[in-house]
């Protein structure tokens, strides 16, 4: 896994966390309707922490099937191989991808829409 450099600051009204600071990153929000899923996948060249935003589904990583509800988080390392499932009412993701970012740069292994 990612050694993060997330952080949380405690203030009087509340608290912020910080995800990324001076670097290059893409974010998007993916979502994933019900019991679809992405293609089990890699990229050579970033990596992403994931934030559960809405829904719930399943997350797998390098073998490991995780159950994804709002407000978990998980992080995805270069290479290693992941998806998202979503359950019966969807999913929605926030992604925050760190490095060379190219849409090109999937690998896929699985892909139940024929993409591979």
């Amino acid at each position: 896994m990612i050694k993060s450099n997330i952080f949380q600051v405690e203030r009087p009204w509340g608290n912020f966390r910080q995800f990324t600071k001076n670097e290059i990153s893409t974010i998007k929000i993916i979502k994933v309707m019900p019991n679809e899923a992405l293609s089990l996948q890699s990229h050579k060249n970033r990596r992403e922490f994931w934030h559960v935003i809405k829904g719930s589904g399943v997350v797998e990583i390098n073998n490991s099937k995780i159950s994804a509800n709002i407000g978990d988080e998980f992080e995805i390392d270069l290479e290693e191989k992941h998806r998202l499932t979503a359950g019966e009412n969807g999913i929605e993701i926030l992604e925050i991808a760190t490095g060379d970012f190219d849409e090109e740069d999937i690998i896929h292994f699985e892909d139940k829409y024929g993409r591979i």
